[in-house]
């Protein structure tokens, strides 16, 4: 965050924790830090990491769009969360060959999980068809991929996107000799 960005957070922070009358601690005690430094982040003397951010969200017992919703920007910049490739995570799901998941963004809310991955789907990967409790959003940046949703089975190309209720039995093939890359957004039911 830049600057403008920091200062507007913490003004949102700060004015929706004492119009609802919470105490510093037991919003910095819900949020999983020190009183101390969410005392720097509401006055502009730190910047929280993102996952930070969500953590405090969520003690405030607000949801990310209600607490971005009425900010008011300073200048002409809007507040964005800008996250670099190098610092996506990778993770590992299910038992499968040739699935390369990364971390791009993942959190919990108080109605819906959120999170976003990025899949590197190697040629001939392997694994078994899974099953979600949530909805599935996936785009497919590069590469051709089958997707089986229970027994119907059809091909996606560079540029497709899915919509689709993850409780249907689904699996990513890639039958062709070039490693697929998809952006999958998981919005999971709590």
């Amino acid at each position: 965050m830049k600057g403008n960005e920091l200062n507007i957070i913490s003004k949102r922070i700060k004015d929706i924790r004492t119009a609802k009358g919470l105490k510093l601690i037991d919003v910095a005690s819900g949020a999983g830090v020190s009183k101390g430094l969410l005392s720097k982040i509401e006055n502009s003397r730190t910047m929280p990491s993102l996952s930070v951010l969500f953590n405090i969200i969520s003690a405030l017992d607000e949801n990310p769009s209600s607490f971005f919703e009425n900010i008011e920007y300073i200048g002409n910049t809007p507040f964005y969360i800008l996250k670099k490739e190098s610092e996506y995570e990778p993770i590992v799901k299910e038992d499968s060959v040739g699935y390369n998941y990364f971390s791009i963004f993942s959190r919990a809310f108080k109605d819906i999980g959120f999170n976003a991955v990025l899949l590197n789907l190697e040629p001939n990967a392997k694994r078994e068809m899974v099953t979600t409790d949530g909805m599935e959003f996936i785009y497919l940046i590069d590469g051709e991929i089958n997707y089986k949703l229970d027994t119907t089975e059809f091909t996606m190309n560079k540029g497709d996107s899915l919509f689709f209720d993850g409780r249907i039995p689904h699996l990513k093939i890639n039958k062709t000799n070039k490693e697929a890359k998809i952006l999958v957004i998981y919005l999971l039911f709590n």
